[in-house]
């Protein structure tokens, strides 16, 4: 079986640590793609420039608080993309503002996930993601992506 293919849009290193970190451990075959921007997440997404050779990832995980384009721009775009918008997008943010949940409920986020601050609670959260997305839900595959 092939290993899940996870873009992870993320500007923080100590969250992108913590995330491969947690990911390394999990029970299932993944490659962890990192991206630090907007701007780079829709090159990698749309296979441009120096990221042309990208792998289509079968889950996003997305911030929303990020330079250059923002994560609610980025799902915005995703899912208005006939290419893109069947990859499910879980949420991963700080804000736990009603209007950024709801916001991103209307453009079709496939989960909204507040960040804890704590360390454990933040590595026991990453492991629920990886145990519900990559055991559990059935992700489509590459070829009925495009």
């Amino acid at each position: 079986m092939r290993p899940i293919e996870i873009l992870l849009v993320e500007d923080n290193p100590g969250d992108i640590k913590l995330t491969l970190d947690a990911f390394k451990e999990g029970k299932v075959s993944n490659r962890l793609h990192v991206v630090e921007d907007g701007e780079q997440a829709m090159l990698y997404l749309h296979k441009q420039g120096e990221l042309a050779s990208a792998v289509t990832p079968d889950i996003i995980l997305l911030d929303l608080n990020l330079p250059k384009k923002d994560g609610r721009e980025v799902l915005h775009e995703i899912k208005m993309d006939p290419h893109l918008k069947r990859i499910p997008v879980v949420i991963l943010t700080t804000s736990a503002a009603e209007q950024d949940i709801l916001k991103a409920y209307d453009n079709y986020a496939n989960c909204y996930i507040r960040k804890p601050v704590d360390l454990d609670k933040f590595i026991e959260v990453v492991h629920k993601v990886e145990d519900f997305w990559l055991t559990i839900v059935r992700l489509p595959t590459d070829s009925h992506l495009k």
